[in-house]
C-alpha cells in the first residue's frame, strides 16, 4: 500500500526456479551462471538466442505467457495447517505456456495432476457450495492452495473485484484476469455446444478451457466436445 519493499529471501545461485525460467525463455541460465562464476561479465558472453548479435545482458523477449504454479501435498503431513507463508512448503511445481494469462493459468491447474480440470468448471468446485459469500470471502483471505479456486468462485457469485481485493489483497490485475474466465464461462453456458461458432471455440481455448471442462459445463461426454 505504501510502496515499501521487503526482501524475504535472495540467493545468488541457480535454483529450480532458474531451470524453469530457462525452459520458459530459452535462455541458458545455468550456462551463463557458470561463466559468471569463473570471472566473465555479462557483456562479454554471447547471447545464444540471438546468435551472438547481442550480449547475454539483453533480456529475452517472449510473445507468450508462462505461469508457474507450485504443487502442495499437505495431505501427506497430517496435523500441519495448509496455510502458506514465507517458508518453502511446495513439493514441486507445474509450468504452463499460453497466449494469454487465463490460458496458461488454467493449463497450469490441470498440470498439477490433483484432479482439477482447470480453474473450477469441474466437479471439484462443489466444495465451495456449502459456504455463503461471507464465509468464502473469509476463507480466501487466508493464503492456502485453494485460494485461486475460491477467488474464481467469489467472482462467479458476483462479488466485486474491489471487495475481493480488500479482503484478500490479491492484485486487481489478477482478479480481472480471473474475471475474464468467469465471464467466458457464463457466455459458454448460454451458447451451448450446438451454438458454438469457430470464433467461440477459439476464444474458449485462448482462455484455457479444456474439453473436459466444457463437457462438464454442457453436461455432455468429453469425446463429443
Amino acid at each position: 500500500a505504501d510502496g515499501r519493499l521487503v526482501v524475504i529471501e535472495m540467493n545468488p545461485r541457480v535454483s529450480r526456479s532458474s531451470a524453469l525460467a530457462s525452459k520458459a525463455t530459452g535462455f541458458p541460465i545455468a550456462k551463463i551462471a557458470a561463466k559468471l562464476a569463473i570471472g566473465y561479465t555479462l557483456d562479454e558472453i554471447a547471447n545464444d538466442i540471438t546468435g551472438g548479435a547481442t550480449p547475454a545482458s539483453f533480456e529475452p523477449t517472449i510473445d507468450y505467457v508462462v505461469t508457474k504454479i507450485p504443487r502442495f501435498a499437505f495431505e501427506k503431513f497430517p496435523g500441519t495447517p495448509a496455510v502458506l507463508g514465507t517458508q518453502m512448503q511446495s513439493v514441486g511445481e507445474a509450468m504452463a505456456i499460453g497466449r494469454t494469462f487465463p490460458e496458461s493459468l488454467q493449463k497450469g491447474m490441470r498440470s498439477l495432476e490433483q484432479g482439477r480440470l482447470g480453474l473450477n468448471c469441474d466437479p471439484g468446485e462443489a466444495l465451495f457450495d456449502e459456504l455463503d459469500d461471507a464465509e468464502l470471502l473469509a476463507a480466501a483471505a487466508i493464503g492456502t492452495p485453494d485460494r485461486p479456486f475460491q477467488l474464481e468462485a467469489l467472482l462467479r457469485r458476483g462479488v466485486g473485484v474491489d471487495r475481493v481485493y480488500e479482503a484478500t489483497r490479491v492484485d486487481p490485475w489478477f482478479l480481472d484476469q480471473i474475471l475474464m474466465i468467469v465471464e467466458e464461462r457464463a457466455h459458454l453456458a448460454d451458447t451451448g455446444l450446438v451454438g458454438m461458432t469457430r470464433a467461440d471455440w477459439r476464444r474458449a481455448k485462448r482462455l484455457g478451457f479444456g474439453d473436459a471442462q466444457l463437457a462438464y459445463l454442457w453436461g455432455v461426454d468429453e469425446q463429443t466436445v
